[in-house]
């Protein structure tokens, strides 16, 4: 895990060494143990590094590193499946100076061309400059765990890990004002039409799934796509051996991203996810001799988790460190947070995520399993209900009535009702209706200013576009939702020089998930169904059976409601007030604090914006 950045220029002299080490200065942080930098013999290219040591920690594993006298290579992130892929090289002739998996994607490439990147399972984003085709082969994960941020024009190209290096070069940081008025709308910063656009005008990220070329010759670059899911592509399976199945690809992800000369450890809530990837841990071959894991409570709060915590901990013997976020820390931390975000973000739980990663630096655990993805490939929140529901509503009215009982039960109240079954009968009537619906109410947002609105109002709010279970994973797995997660959790983690593993984003089990029919994930009223399945006989069953999904929620409407947090959000409402952005009049409005997930949660989102734009 590390930090990378490079430049391209036209013009030798700007590809200086001094422009190199003011990006990763920039990125000290998400590398604290090395740094180095390399100039091509030509000077028009140098690529820099930030180094994180988790795999080979001699000097042999440093980057950049270099390959067949052709190519050079900076890294961030992690190939799990590195020595499987080296003995395959190694058969076919290739051999090896260090044991790290960078110099295993160099012979890769090198044997592969960009095919290698269907041979990875992993995280990852990196650069590889090729001296003799003169072009830039640069490629991020499927899922879109670590970033690549770009800015190009006639005399250079310009890359990096985060946006903070790019300024670092005098790229200006300039406002994105559609993307805002989205956030402060929506509450997002994905446009789910353009996976390149980013918060700031002239950077853009390069989209996850995708590589990049970049000839330096004819100054030409291209975009592609490596991989992708097929909806069409339903098995036929019984229940056990699918509980199965699901359990074995689980275990082997686990086991891979174990991998690590340094010391691993895991996140703990007292949900399903992270406790099947702890029940994974405990099981594997080689499993840490002592591991820890690391919580956030929040005692005395509704949807604090400290028992399910404790049950889940005392089942496999884990030491168990916690933190307590509350407002004191929020007010501690937030510029910081808001410094390594560089965008936007949701909620307080952002804030409090932050706090596990600095709690397990204070303990020395460098690397972090965790469950987040779960609920995006399996259908873990109650929003997923309805589409399950209109293809019964299509397809089996029996099975519909069971369920919609099964849900009344659990007390999660009426969630299908008229407008349901209109989407079902006509889906693209119903998607089209509720989208223009949606912007209407953006436009009519009655803090913004009207001149605001009138100039950037262009709502990036969309639906998925097959009306299915599988489509609705699909939209937030891969086009909005899911990668905007995975950046909290990239910059919280690298913030304090930390790395987190996600088992539950390995390419072949996302695709065996989304190969199942809609009731292996929803069924009985139970989201997850089939990872449930798969854990009853690992995991208590009242960590198992919940139905009371709780998600890693603080409570943010009681700090909101704290007299310092309101003094900064009356000023950063001013900020984006003196911008133009807010009407004059929010500034005599009285302050709604909102729960976590709520959707009219404004003024959370007027204090993140106003602070970033400060």
């Amino acid at each position: 895990m590390c930090g990378i950045a490079g430049i391209i220029a036209m013009n030798p002299a700007l590809a200086s060494v001094e422009r190199i080490i003011s990006m990763t200065d920039a990125l000290a942080h998400r590398g604290p143990d090395g740094t180095a930098h390399w100039t091509s013999p030509g000077g028009d290219v140098i690529l820099g590094h930030r180094r994180l040591s988790i795999i080979d920690l001699s000097p042999l594993g440093a980057q950049p590193m270099h390959y067949g006298d052709r190519y050079s290579i900076v890294y961030n992130g992690e190939i799990y499946n590195y020595r499987e892929i080296k003995d395959t090289l190694e058969q076919q002739g290739y051999r090896f100076r260090s044991q790290s998996d960078t110099e295993v994607i160099l012979a890769a490439y090198d044997a592969w061309g960009t095919d290698c990147l269907l041979q990875f399972d992993g995280m990852f984003a990196f650069a590889i400059w090729d001296e003799q085709k003169r072009q830039l082969f640069a490629a991020r994960d499927r899922f879109g765990e670590k970033p690549f941020f770009y800015y190009v024009n006639r005399e250079q190209f310009f890359f990096a890990s985060e946006m903070k290096a790019l300024w670092a070069l005098g790229i200006g940081k300039e406002m994105n004002e559609q993307m805002l008025f989205n956030y402060l709308t929506l509450g997002y910063v994905q446009n789910p039409k353009d996976a390149g656009e980013t918060f700031y005008k002239n950077i853009r990220k390069l989209p996850a799934r995708h590589f990049l070329l970049y000839e330096a010759r004819k100054e030409a670059m291209t975009l592609q796509s490596y991989w992708d899911i097929d909806l069409d592509n339903t098995v036929a399976i019984d229940d056990k051996a699918a509980a199965e199945q699901l359990r074995e690809l689980l275990s082997l992800s686990v086991n891979r991203r174990l991998r690590s000369d340094v010391p691993v450890g895991t996140s703990l809530s007292g949900g399903l996810d992270s406790a099947s990837v702890l029940a994974c841990i405990h099981q594997a071959a080689e499993r840490p001799a002592s591991l820890q894991s690391f919580s956030a409570v929040f005692p005395g709060f509704v949807r604090d988790e400290s028992a399910q915590i404790g049950l889940t901990a005392n089942q496999f013997g884990v030491a168990n460190h916690q933190v307590q976020p509350g407002v004191d820390h929020l007010l501690q931390d937030f510029e910081r947070v808001c410094y390594h975000q560089e965008e936007p973000f949701q909620s307080a739980s952002i804030a409090a995520q932050f706090g596990v990663f600095a709690l397990a630096k204070e303990h020395g655990v460098t690397v972090l399993l965790d469950g987040q993805g779960a609920d995006e490939i399996l259908g873990g929140y109650s929003k997923y209900y309805p589409w399950y529901w209109r293809e019964l509503y299509r397809q089996n009215k029996p099975l519909l009535r069971n369920e919609l009982q099964q849900v009344a039960e659990a007390g999660h109240g009426n969630l299908w009702g008229w407008q349901h079954k209109l989407a079902a009968r006509l889906p693209h009537f119903a998607e089209t209706y509720l989208v223009r619906q949606r912007e209407r109410q953006q436009r009519r947002h009655a803090d913004l200013n009207s001149g605001f609105v009138d100039a950037y109002g262009i709502s990036y709010y969309d639906m998925p576009h097959v009306p299915t279970l599988n489509g609705a994973l699909y939209y937030n797995a891969f086009l909005n939702g899911l990668e905007e997660l995975l950046r909290y959790a990239d910059r919280n983690s690298m913030a304090h020089g930390r790395e987190v593993r996600l088992p539950f984003l390995f390419h072949e089990l996302v695709a065996f998930v989304f190969s199942l029919p809609a009731g292996y994930k929803i069924r009985d009223g139970y989201t997850k169904w089939v990872l449930r399945k798969s854990m009853e006989q690992a995991l208590p069953p009242s960590i198992v059976w919940r139905k009371d999904k709780v998600g890693f929620e603080p409570p943010q409407q009681l700090w909101m409601q704290d007299k310092r947090l309101a003094g900064y959000i009356r000023e950063a409402q001013s900020v984006l007030v003196k911008k133009g952005i807010l009407k004059p009049g929010v500034l005599d409005k009285k302050i709604q604090p909102q729960e976590t997930h709520a959707a009219d949660n404004f003024d959370w989102r007027y204090l993140v914006a106003g602070t970033l734009l400060h």
